[in-house]
């Protein structure tokens, strides 16, 4: 990923010059601080794949929602609640919008080649994407057909994505520069968490269907609520707590300050 916590004046584990950090300390930059020039794009071998694979999941995730047919839902709706369907609409819609503004986001030659472009496309990724598909995915996951683990799953994680983007652009409109890379960097993570919760689906569904008739007891419904739930959770939870290890292993100071105190 692109962002790291830097002290000022040091680089970000992409390469460029980060002197933000110091300005989030309310410094100004070091005389002889000048930004250096970014890696070519070429040399950044994670953003085409990451675009790659954006455009792959819109492509796959999107026309069964441009029909208005219900029964063509990748998700059945819940009996007794007919504002699931518009809801998922809704979501599946603001979302796109978010992972496609988050690609740019964290696109390095982007945001340092158009920061003006880049501090728009923040608000349309904050207001037009995660803030309404984050409002969506909580009620739609709190009635999700796929069982109770899978619900609580949902819910958490669209409150901690709300919760990351918001702390995220309020940290941006403080000036608070590193902060808010990781903050967004949590966001843009979670964002994308929809795309490992398939790779999952698609582990448990061949490691747990040949159980069906022992494990399940032939009970269709137990092995989906399985899946879905055992996917749900991992799918975000575990490049969460990557972020969180990256972040702090970019963090000297951190390291430093954890280390006196272990030894105190």
């Amino acid at each position: 990923m692109t962002y790291a916590n830097s002290p000022a004046g040091t680089t970000t584990a992409d390469g460029d010059a980060d002197v933000t950090s110091g300005l989030a300390e309310g410094q100004g930059p070091p005389p002889a601080a000048r930004p250096r020039r970014g890696k070519s794009w070429w040399r950044r071998p994670w953003m085409a794949p990451l675009g790659f694979v954006t455009v792959l999941f819109l492509a796959f995730s999107l026309p069964p929602y441009f029909t208005g047919d219900p029964a063509r839902a990748r998700v059945p709706q819940p009996e007794g609640f007919p504002a699931h369907y518009p809801l998922l609409v809704a979501h599946v819609m603001f979302a796109s919008v978010a992972m496609v503004t988050c690609f740019l986001q964290v696109w390095p030659w982007f945001r340092r080649r158009h920061p003006v472009a880049h501090r728009y496309t923040g608000r349309v990724y904050v207001f037009a994407g995660v803030l309404p598909a984050g409002l969506s995915a909580l009620v739609i996951g709190a009635r999700t057909p796929f069982g109770p683990m899978l619900m609580v799953s949902d819910v958490i994680g669209a409150i901690l994505w709300l919760s990351f983007t918001v702390a995220g652009y309020r940290m941006a409109r403080q000036r608070r520069y590193a902060e808010h890379r990781r903050w967004m960097l949590r966001s843009f993570t979670s964002t994308f968490s929809i795309i490992t919760n398939r790779v999952w689906i698609v582990v448990f569904t061949i490691a747990l269907t040949p159980q069906l008739d022992t494990t399940f007891q032939g009970n269709q419904t137990w092995l989906a609520w399985t899946i879905s739930g055992l996917s749900g959770w991992l799918g975000w939870t575990v490049p969460l707590l990557v972020v969180e290890w990256w972040l702090e292993r970019g963090n000297p100071a951190r390291r430093r300050a954890k280390a006196r105190a272990a030894t105190a």
